[in-house]
Order: C-alpha cells, then sequence, then structure tokens
C-alpha cells in the first residue's frame, strides 16, 4: 500500500510539473528524484515483511542496501523530497526538509534503541559496519 501511494504520488508530481520550464535546479531536482524512488522502493522491497511504521524488531535485515545504510527508507525519502522541491521550483519549501529530518533522526534513534534490544551484539555489529 504505501509503495502504491508513493508511485501515484511521484506521477502526479511529474504530471503537475511536467509543464515547467527546465533549468539547472530542475534538472537537479530530477537527479535527486527519479534515483531516490526507485532506491526507495528496492529498499522497501528488501525490507519485506519488517517495514513497519512504529518502531518494531522482527527481523535484523542486513542484506542488500542494508549491508551498506541502515536506514535507506529515510535516506531515500529525504533525498526524494528534495528532488521534488527541486524539480518543482519551489525553493521556499526547504523548509519542509529541515522538520522533517530531526523527527527522522528521532525516528531512527527510536529504532535503533528497540532493535538493539532485541538483536544485542549482532545489531551493534551491523551498526558499526554500516551508515546513517
Amino acid at each position: 500500500m504505501h509503495a502504491l501511494l508513493v508511485l501515484v504520488g511521484f506521477s502526479w508530481i511529474l504530471v503537475v510539473f511536467g509543464g515547467e520550464s527546465w533549468n539547472t535546479t530542475r534538472l537537479l531536482g530530477i537527479v535527486f528524484l527519479i534515483p531516490s524512488v526507485l532506491l526507495w522502493f528496492v529498499a522497501r522491497i528488501q525490507l519485506g515483511s519488517s517495514f513497519s511504521v512504529r518502531a518494531q524488531a522482527r527481523a535484523l535485515v542486513t542484506r542488500g542496501l542494508y549491508s551498506r545504510i541502515r536506514n535507506p527508507i529515510y535516506l531515500f525519502s529525504s533525498l526524494a523530497i528534495l528532488g521534488i522541491i527541486l524539480y518543482a521550483g519551489k525553493l521556499r519549501y526547504l523548509w519542509v526538509l529541515a522538520f522533517l529530518l530531526p523527527l527522522q533522526l528521532f525516528r531512527i534513534r527510536k529504532e535503533e534503541k528497540v532493535l538493539q534490544e532485541k538483536f544485542g551484539d549482532a545489531y551493534l555489529e551491523y551498526k558499526r559496519k554500516t551508515w546513517l
């Protein structure tokens, strides 16, 4: 369901702002947006049934993107939002990221606590080997 909403939203953005003239900011937006959305989908698929809105420790996913980045969904969703803002040419909405990033860092810390409680040293070793 989440993936469908992301796909619909992504398509809507491309259509609504598709007629705008191209400039460096817009091009940079597409450079961030398309790969970020694709990598978000890959991360979501790789997370599988471990995905949840609330912090839960169903499984310690360490394969694929998760072998390098602990929180690719947060990373790529943030980069996609940056891409949307740039693609739309609405730089005044950069405040959204300024608001969102601390919230995501808060959620990351909360999830890390849950994962460390459940997986202990295995999670600490995984954390040591990965970024974000």
